[in-house]
């Protein structure tokens, strides 16, 4: 069966490897060809041949709900965090669709979220509607546009942790504090093609209010503090080595919490309301980050591409 009826395949293919990604789930819908060929290795390959595969920083964003006074006088504005698309070069900005079967529009409040291949997981966080600890992961598919249920944190509740992906096929979280209050120092990865969870051997110091980034095969977790020091920050940090499955001794002011590299080891910083890029031994402005916003809570670069084993995802985390 053509991909275009009266069309080679070569010259069928090389027409929808132009079409933009926000259109994808479109095209899904057309016919069973069309499906199959979208969700193929080779179409992506071929798409990041001729160019037309699309850079995206993919933001969490917080818009301001005003609520009707009368059902809620105590709180007239609640914050609803959103997920949005930036291409950067074309200046556009796409809003993804909300989760369904959720209690409010947007995300849970003080979620995480990773980028894994064409896949963007959302884990935990507040619902904003009764301000419980949720323990659940939502997956979105770029290329379907859908979202879909994940197996949810297990362990008890867990707010403010750690989060980051290895870009290949894992996500990793540590520490944050339980309902109680108290500093956390486990951790653990889940497994996305798996749908799976997997417990980390334990920090050496509790944790609560942490940042995570992964980079040369290591999960960075940063800053934070223990129980007794509520809010007094460390600067210290500890890295979780994969291949050895150990964590490594504990550094003083290595890196800081609004940082993150990129695939080629770039580092850039959040300084609102810029996105910074580290070239040589000077901070330049990479892009202006939203002005109609309240406030930017999370923020990935992704890569959208596929090569012979899978897309991959840049974590640029931003917290504001």
């Amino acid at each position: 069966m053509e991909i275009i009826p009266g069309l080679p395949n070569e010259i069928g293919r090389d027409c929808l490897i132009r079409v933009p990604y926000t259109q994808f789930s479109t095209l899904l819908s057309v016919s069973k060809k069309w499906k199959q060929e979208i969700q193929s290795n080779k179409f992506h390959q071929q798409r990041k041949l001729r160019g037309f595969c699309q850079n995206l920083i993919a933001l969490i964003e917080s818009d301001p709900i005003i609520d009707d006074l009368l059902q809620n006088p105590l709180n007239p504005c609640t914050p609803v965090p959103r997920l949005s698309f930036y291409q950067p070069g074309k200046n556009e900005w796409v809003k993804l669709p909300p989760i369904p079967g959720t209690s409010s529009d947007g995300l849970p409040l003080f979620c995480e979220f990773a980028g894994v291949g064409r896949i963007l997981v959302v884990i935990g966080g507040w619902d904003t509607k009764t301000w419980q600890v949720m323990s659940s992961v939502y997956i979105y598919d770029l290329v379907t546009g859908t979202w879909r249920r994940g197996v949810d944190i297990p362990g008890g509740k867990r707010s403010f942790f750690a989060c980051a992906s290895d870009m290949n096929r894992k996500v990793y979280i540590a520490g944050g504090h339980d309902d109680d209050k108290n500093a956390l120092t486990s951790a653990l990865a889940y497994d996305v093609l798996g749908d799976s969870w997997n417990p980390l051997p334990d920090m050496a110091r509790q944790r609560d209010e942490c940042k995570g980034l992964f980079h040369g095969g290591k999960f960075h977790v940063i800053g934070g503090y223990q129980t007794e020091m509520q809010g007094k920050f460390q600067k210290s940090s500890e890295t979780f080595n994969v291949d050895t499955a150990k964590w490594d001794f504990v550094e003083e002011d290595k890196l800081q919490s609004n940082m993150s590299f990129d695939l080629k080891g770039t580092l850039y910083k959040c300084c609102p309301p810029y996105l910074m890029r580290l070239d040589g031994s000077k901070w330049r402005q990479f892009i202006e980050l939203h002005s109609d916003v309240g406030g930017i809570q999370n923020c990935y670069a992704l890569e959208f591409e596929i090569d012979e084993k899978r897309p991959k995802w840049t974590k640029l985390e931003l917290v504001i």
